[in-house]
C-alpha cells in the first residue's frame, strides 16, 4: 500500500486473483493464467495447454478411456485433412459447419485440385472408412472411439471454453437397428454423466436438446450441462443418434440375415477440454482453482520448513513421506524451491487447487506430525491447520481424500439446488435466469425460443431425463406446452 497526497494506492498481489463477484469473466481468466493452466499461442483463439493442464486433462482422459474400453469400444485414429466433397455429403451437415471451417486451398506450393478441410468433427471420413469395413451384419455393431484434435474458428475465444483448436474424444458407433443405437447414444451419456459427478464432482442436468439446438446432421442430440458458480449453464458432454443421415450419405449398409441391403444406425458422442473449464467454473473461488482429489495433479503438497540444516532435515522427512504417500496411491509433490518463503508457496498451492497441503517443520518432526491444511471447509470456513501423526498419515489422508471429494460434490449440488427455480410467470423466468436455471414449459415453437434468446440471451439448455411430467402453458407465448415436462432454460457458455 502507498499513498500519494490524500489518495491510497493499493497494489495488488500479482498473484491474486479478482473476486468472483466483482467480475466472474476475469476471475476465470486470472485463473487460468494464474495456476499456469494455459497459456495464449500465437494464432488467434489458440492455446497453449502448459503441463500443471495437461495433467488435468491426462486424469480425464484416463478416467473416460477406461469407461470407453470397458463397454466393447476401440481407440482409432483418422486423419486431420478431409476432402471438401466429404463435407458436403450430408447437407446439414456442412450448412451447421460451413462458418466454423479452416480449409487447406495449397499445398508443395501448387493449388490443391480439392480443398481440403482440418477436421472440425469426424463423422464425414469415419462414414467413407465404416462404408469401406461394414459388409455383413457379422460386421455389426462397429464400437470406435478416436483421442484428437478438431480446429473450428471462433469468433470470441476463451481458455479452454471456446479456442479454435481444441482436445476431444470423439465416439463413432455402427448399428443394425435404430433402438441399439439410441441404446448407445445414452450409454455414452452416462460415461459422461458418471465422469461428471463421480469424478469431477460437479452438479449436473442431463437431458435432450431442442429440434433449434440439435447437432448438424442428428436426429436426436442429448448433453449435460453442469452449473457454473455464476449460476449459467455449461455443456460438458453430448451424445447424437444420427438415425440412417450419415449412413445414405455415405453407403454405410450390411447385408442383414435374411440378404437385404439395410442402412446402418449410427451415433456420435464427445467430450472436449472445455471440461477444464467445467471444472474451474464449478469448484474455483476467490483464492483460485479448487480441485477435486480425482483429478488434481498433485493430491498432496508437504511445503518442509526450515533453513540450513533444520531445512535440509525437513526436506529429507518430506521426501521419505511423500514416498509413503505414493506408494499408498496418493499423488503427492514436494515444494522444495529454495528460493521462495514458505507463505508464497502455501498461496501457490492454494491458487492452483491442491486439495490438502502438509507443513512439516523442525517441531513437527519432533512431534512426530505434520500439520494439515485442506483447500476449502465447506460449511466451516474457520476451520483451521490440524495436526496428524506421521505414522498415520496414509490412512488419514487417503480418508481426508475421500471426504474432500465428497465435500465438493455436496457443495455443486447445494448451489445448483439453490439456483434453480421453478417459474411460471415471464417475471419469474427473467428474474430466474439472471442469477441461474429456470425449470419453465414450452410451447416447442423455434420462433418463441429465439424471441427467449433475443430478450434474455438464456437459450432452451435441454428437456431433463428427469422430471415429472406436467403440461401447460409456454412462459413465453402461453401456447400449450409441447415436451410434457419442464426444460432448463439458462444463459450459457
Amino acid at each position: 500500500m502507498a499513498w500519494l497526497g490524500n489518495l491510497k494506492i493499493v497494489a495488488r498481489d500479482e498473484r491474486s486473483v479478482t473476486p468472483q463477484s466483482e467480475d466472474f469473466s476475469a476471475w476465470y481468466n486470472d485463473v487460468v493464467f494464474r495456476a499456469e493452466l494455459v497459456d495464449r499461442g500465437p494464432v488467434r483463439g489458440s492455446m497453449v495447454i502448459r503441463p500443471y493442464g495437461y495433467r488435468i486433462w491426462e486424469l480425464l482422459q484416463a478416467d473416460l478411456d477406461g469407461r470407453i474400453k470397458a463397454t466393447g469400444h476401440q481407440n482409432a485414429y483418422f486423419p486431420l485433412l478431409i476432402p471438401q466433397s466429404y463435407m458436403e455429403r450430408e447437407a446439414e451437415h456442412i450448412e451447421g459447419f460451413a462458418p466454423e471451417l479452416f480449409t487447406v486451398t495449397h499445398a508443395g506450393g501448387k493449388e490443391l485440385e480439392e480443398p481440403l478441410v482440418i477436421r472440425p468433427t469426424s463423422e464425414t471420413i469415419i462414414g467413407e472408412m465404416m462404408a469401406k469395413w461394414i459388409n455383413s451384419h457379422r460386421d455389426l455393431p462397429l464400437l470406435l472411439n478416436q483421442w484428437a484434435n478438431v480446429l473450428r474458428w471462433e469468433l470470441r475465444p476463451r481458455m479452454f471454453l471456446r479456442t479454435s483448436e481444441f482436445l476431444w474424444q470423439e465416439g463413432h458407433t455402427a448399428h443394425t437397428t435404430a433402438a441399439d443405437a439410441i441404446a448407445e447414444t445414452m450409454l455414452a451419456l452416462g460415461f459422461y454423466q458418471d465422469l461428471a459427478v463421480d469424478t469431477a464432482a460437479m452438479a449436473t442436468g442431463p437431458g435432450e436438446k431442442t429440434p433449434g439446438e440439435r447437432f448438424a446432421g442428428a436426429e436426436r442430440t442429448f448433453t449435460l450441462e453442469g452449473m457454473m458458480r455464476d449460476g449459467r449453464a455449461l455443456q460438458a458432454g453430448t451424445s447424437h443418434f444420427m438415425g440412417t443421415n450419415f449412413a445414405a450419405a455415405f453407403g454405410i449398409t450390411y447385408t442383414s440375415e435374411s440378404g437385404t441391403a439395410e442402412l446402418c444406425h449410427t451415433t456420435s458422442w464427445g467430450m472436449t477440454t472445455r471440461m477444464i473449464g467445467a471444472l474451474i467454473m464449478t469448484h474455483g473461488d476467490d483464492k483460485g482453482l479448487v480441485l477435486p482429489p480425482a483429478l488434481a495433479p498433485h493430491q498432496v503438497v508437504i511445503v518442509p520448513i526450515g533453513r540450513g540444516d533444520q531445512g535440509e532435515t525437513t526436506l529429507s522427512a518430506a521426501t521419505e513421506l511423500a514416498a509413503t504417500l505414493r506408494r499408498a496411491g496418493i499423488r503427492t509433490h514436494v515444494d522444495d524451491r529454495p528460493q521462495l518463503s514458505p507463505g508464497f508457496k502455501f498461496n501457490d498451492w492454494e491458487m492452483r487447487g491442491v486439495p490438502i497441503r502438509l507443513e512439516l517443520g523442525p517441531r513437527d518432526l519432533a512431534a512426530g506430525t505434520t500439520l494439515m491444511s485442506r483447500r476449502l471447509n465447506y460449511r466451516q470456513p474457520d476451520a483451521g491447520k490440524e495436526a496428524i501423526p506421521l505414522d498415520a498419515a496414509p490412512d488419514l489422508l487417503a480418508a481426508e481424500l475421500a471426504a474432500f471429494q465428497a465435500l465438493l460434490a455436496r457443495r455443486a449440488g447445494d448451489f445448483r439446488d439453490d439456483h434453480t427455480a421453478v417459474v411460471n410467470s415471464w417475471p419469474e423466468f427473467t428474474a430466474a435466469v439472471t442469477v441461474g436455471w429456470a425449470l419453465a414449459l414450452h410451447c416447442g415453437d423455434q420462433a418463441c425460443e429465439d424471441e427467449i434468446k433475443a430478450e434474455t440471451t438464456a437459450t432452451a439448455r435441454c428437456i431433463p431425463l428427469a422430471g415429472e411430467p406436467e403440461q401447460g402453458p409456454c412462459i413465453r407465448c402461453g401456447k400449450p406446452s409441447a415436451y410434457g415436462k419442464r426444460l432448463i432454460f439458462a444463459r450459457a457458455y
